[in-house]
């Protein structure tokens, strides 16, 4: 017999007891469950371990595409220029308001200072405030309003700037009611809502019953469960997104 028949009978015989002895253990081991598909993907794995997860929070659309907040630049409580690029990287509640509120605001902002409280820790959470009466709400008035309510979180701004651009970021940007009305206590109108925006600038909320809620209610506080009307309060949840939106 030629030598490279011989070699051919040595690769066969290799082959052979390969298959007698190694594929009886990987079939036990598939059977087992011991092999998966990350055992083959392990790099891979360890990718999709270290991404963030994405929460069940909607993101909010309009004609189909998901709303982001609108590009603003105002002056805070401290003379510094604002845009929305300072929130970019950061999660954060915004709301409408003005220091002079004797309704709605107070309370508002009351709940404000309690979520502000409760993440203390994180350094990319903020809160947005806009005054929609500018004319008496200086910075050096945002100020001292800011003090008195014991804001200490280093990105919660409180802006002002040209009315008519609040009013126009307000009802068109966010769709959060504000007007001014002399009829009224106060002399302005706005919603007590919050928006929620992601760390991409993205309006977010959670869904309940299969639709987003969309605004958070920012005139209950967790103390109170529920207001004269029965309506519940909203900020435990509005925690609980917050908390969410940081994971992501």
């Amino acid at each position: 017999m030629k030598k490279n028949n011989y070699s051919y009978i040595g690769i066969s015989f290799i082959i052979l007891v390969f298959g007698i002895y190694f594929i009886p253990k990987i079939i036990d081991r598939i059977t087992n469950k011991d092999v998966s598909r990350q055992e083959s993907r392990s790099d891979l794995s360890e990718e999709e371990k270290n991404k963030p997860s994405q929460s069940d929070l909607a993101f909010i659309e309009i004609n189909g595409e998901s709303k982001k907040v609108p590009d603003f630049s105002f002056v805070n409580q401290n003379g510094k220029v604002i845009t929305n690029k300072d929130y970019i990287g950061k999660v954060y509640v915004i709301e409408f308001f003005f220091t002079t509120c004797p309704t709605i605001c107070p309370r508002m902002n009351a709940n404000l200072i309690q979520i502000q409280n409760s993440f203390t820790e994180f350094e990319n959470f903020g809160i947005a405030s806009f005054t929609i009466n500018p004319e008496h709400d200086t910075a050096e008035v945002l100020k001292a309003y800011a003090d008195s309510y014991g804001v200490t979180n280093p990105n919660w701004n409180l802006m002002t700037g040209n009315q008519e651009t609040i009013y126009k970021l307000a009802n068109e940007g966010f769709n959060l009611y504000t007007a001014k009305d002399e009829s009224v206590e106060g002399g302005f109108e706005h919603s007590g809502n919050f928006a929620l925006i992601d760390k991409n600038g993205f309006i977010r909320s959670r869904v309940v019953n299969g639709n987003p809620i969309i605004f958070y209610n920012g005139m209950i506080s967790p103390d109170e469960k529920v207001d004269d009307e029965g309506m519940p309060e909203e900020i435990t949840i509005l925690k609980e997104d917050i908390t969410k939106l940081l994971k992501e």
